[in-house]
């Protein structure tokens, strides 16, 4: 698992004061490549050295309880299930503060050769350290 912490700024609110719906969605996007960084993997280089990238294929998000401005939280990262070309990631956002759940999805992205945009195998660094975790 990953831990990313994230502060709210003015410019994450909506007019109501709350974190503005899509920006949960830029959160949770920190928070995988993070996730990558952690395992020792970044994104520019895998594109450049194995001509892969990730994106994301469906995601479903819960909205639970709102994030204000100058909350503290913490985007938790973990893969659920990893398959040949594809991963499920686990993600929730929850306020440091309270220690309570805000937001939580589960978001399926999908390996795909950088030059083509098809489909591919996932490098098998990346798998073998995904399954030995």
């Amino acid at each position: 698992m990953s831990l990313l912490n994230i502060r709210v700024y003015f410019e994450d609110t909506d007019s109501g004061g709350v974190v503005y719906y899509a920006n949960y969605l830029k959160f949770i996007e920190r928070g995988r490549t993070e996730f990558l960084r952690d395992m020792g993997f970044e994104q520019d280089q895998l594109i450049e050295n194995q001509g892969a990238i990730f994106v994301v294929r469906s995601l479903k998000a819960e909205y639970l309880l709102p994030a204000r401005f100058n909350d503290m939280l913490t985007v938790h990262t973990q893969v659920e299930k990893s398959r040949h070309a594809s991963l499920i990631f686990s993600q929730k956002i929850m306020d440091l503060k309270q220690n309570k759940v805000l937001f939580e999805a589960q978001v399926t992205v999908a390996c795909l050769d950088a030059q083509k945009f098809k489909p591919r195998a996932i490098p098998s660094d990346i798998l073998e350290k995904i399954n030995g975790q």
